[in-house]
């Protein structure tokens, strides 16, 4: 990382040796002034690529998708308690589905906080702000100190942690010594063995049981040991509702059903169960509380163990439960479903006949459909083997164009597909700059329905009487209706617009075979299964 041995080593580069030493090179930034130092010493080095994001929740929703997918982190370069507050959202997303991700939040220099301290928040500091976003945080004390926080830093996140740098500037270019050697990885926490054969007793006593699964249980070795528990015992494989890292799923893969997020649907789904057993997952909490409605998705009585939490070494823990079950067996996969070009209106059900159909084999499937994301999911299940990113983790919304654009840098050779809610897009836009700008190879479907419509359900949930126009304003994204084709398109991203499921299916077929981003607008309803929905909440609540 030192262009000249002859010169001292100055703090910026004492910080880069230890992350490039520890094997995180790219980095998602939106500097400022106090980063300076730190963008030159990238400009001067092959060793680190660095990624330009126009707002910082890109900037951090891309480094979640890059970890989830790669499997390590990268870094994001971030300006003073304002810019890091930019970027906190998806921050938290990527905290709650423990994505390995470093932040460096550059800061004025130490010596001068304290005459000009609009750079730090007004009651606290950049690390107050970022300790309650982030697993661990350091504040540099000195430019030696940089390159120390740097190699624990890396050495944390790589264990499926977010981690967060606070660098004055000073110690940007002040002397610095080398970085420590980056420690040894410790590896993961191994789940007691009574909690194995508690959860294996639990399997063999002849009552209906769902095996859930999250963050690194849902794909690799560890979901194919669940399959095999699961078709030797007669457990049903279930996932987290917002699967953290991603989903194995499709062709050749043991199918996995996430419990659902409308509160309603999920305790319906989970009523035959009577035992659920977790590994890595969560319980199934409802994502909010509703006026005299319970806590939990599953029925009342349901016995609810949870064998492993996300921290520990899920992958080992579910072939000690494989061999305490005797599953030694081949696991049941999911078959491919055969899948004709869909013709006529379009909806979400006919984009997901597309997708079955011409999804291509290691695809990754990004998932903010929002209100239409249910037909999607249910008609891709049997596609070609894909990856499923879902970005809402942590419940931010907008997290969709940012992931897509960290797996398409971490995964280059792989086709990146984006479902995307018109509502939740706006928020995080101007990634398809940045994903023009770096040619990542990646379809954005736009399901536009000028609404936000998930929040019908929720308004039904507490109204006594029927909406009005002022409630329905709040709601209603129609007027003006946002022109997806042509933001994409001053954005640098090629759009088209389609109105029929031919249409739809002509286009994603001709988009598959382009390299580099591309928009498909889709006018679509709101499916009029969840105006039932609704309704039916109205009258229940």
């Amino acid at each position: 990382m030192v262009p000249n041995q002859e010169k001292p080593m100055n703090g910026a580069q004492s910080l880069f040796k230890s992350l490039v030493d520890a094997g995180i090179t790219t980095c998602f930034a939106n500097p400022g002034t106090s980063e300076m130092q730190l963008v030159y010493e990238i400009g001067i080095t092959d060793a680190v690529r660095p990624v330009l994001c126009l707002q910082e929740d890109v900037v951090t929703g891309a480094a979640d998708g890059y970890g989830r997918m790669k499997g390590a982190p990268a870094f994001t370069l971030l300006h003073v308690a304002c810019g890091f507050a930019n970027g906190i959202a998806m921050v938290h997303n990527a905290a709650r589905a423990n994505t390995p991700v470093v932040n460096v939040v550059g800061t004025n220099a130490s010596y001068h906080q304290a005459n000009y301290p609009e750079h730090e928040l007004v009651n606290g500091r950049v690390s107050d702000l970022a300790r309650a976003v982030s697993h661990w945080c350091g504040e540099a004390r000195s430019a030696s100190h940089l390159g120390e926080l740097g190699a624990a830093a890396a050495a944390l996140a790589k264990t499926g942690k977010v981690c967060t740098i606070v660098a004055p500037t000073n110690c940007h270019w002040d002397e610095a010594n080398p970085p420590p050697t980056p420690p040894s990885s410790s590896g993961r926490p191994q789940v007691a063995p009574e909690a194995i054969a508690r959860a294996a007793g639990m399997l063999s006593n002849g009552k209906k049981t769902g095996l859930v699964l999250g963050n690194l249980a849902l794909q690799g070795e560890a979901l194919e040991c669940a399959g095999r528990v699961a078709a030797r015992t007669g457990a049903v494989l279930l996932a987290e509702t917002f699967p953290s890292r991603y989903l194995a799923r499709g062709e050749g893969r043991p199918p996995v059903d996430p419990i659902p997020y409308e509160f309603e649907i999920g305790v319906k789904f989970l009523e035959p169960f009577e035992q659920l057993v977790f590994v890595g997952s969560g319980l199934p909490v409802a994502t909010f509380a509703y006026k005299n409605k319970p806590t939990l998705k599953s029925p009342p009585g349901c016995d609810l163990f949870a064998m492993a939490s996300a921290d520990e070494d899920l992958e080992t823990a579910l072939r000690a439960l494989a061999e305490a079950s005797g599953a030694t067996g081949t696991p049941a996969l999911q078959p491919r479903t055969p899948a004709s070009p869909p013709s006529g209106e379009l909806t979400a059900a006919a984009i997901g006949q597309t997708l079955c159909s011409l999804l291509p084999e290691n695809a990754i499937l990004v998932d903010e459909a929002a209100t239409n994301g249910p037909p999607i999911y249910a008609a891709t299940k049997g596609a070609r083997a894909h990856d499923y990113l879902n970005p809402v983790t942590g419940g931010a919304i907008g997290g969709g164009p940012p992931m897509a654009l960290g797996a398409a840098i971490a995964c280059p050779d792989r086709k990146v597909v984006l479902l995307q809610a018109d509502g939740s897009g706006m928020y995080t836009v101007q990634a398809l700059w940045s994903m023009a700008r770096e040619k990542a190879d990646v379809i954005i479907i736009v399901l536009k329905n000028d609404a936000y419509a998930i929040l019908g359900l929720e308004l039904a949930r507490v109204r006594e009487r029927e909406t009005n126009a002022k409630m329905k304003s709040m709601l209603d994204l129609g007027k003006p209706t946002l022109g997806w084709v042509e933001i994409a398109t001053g954005l640098g991203v090629p759009a088209t617009r389609v109105g029929t499921a031919e249409e739809f299916h002509q286009r994603f077929e001709a988009a598959l075979g382009a390299k580099g981003p591309q928009l498909i607008e889709c006018q679509v309803s709101t499916p009029k299964e969840w105006f039932a929905l609704e309704e039916h909440v109205h009258r229940t609540r």
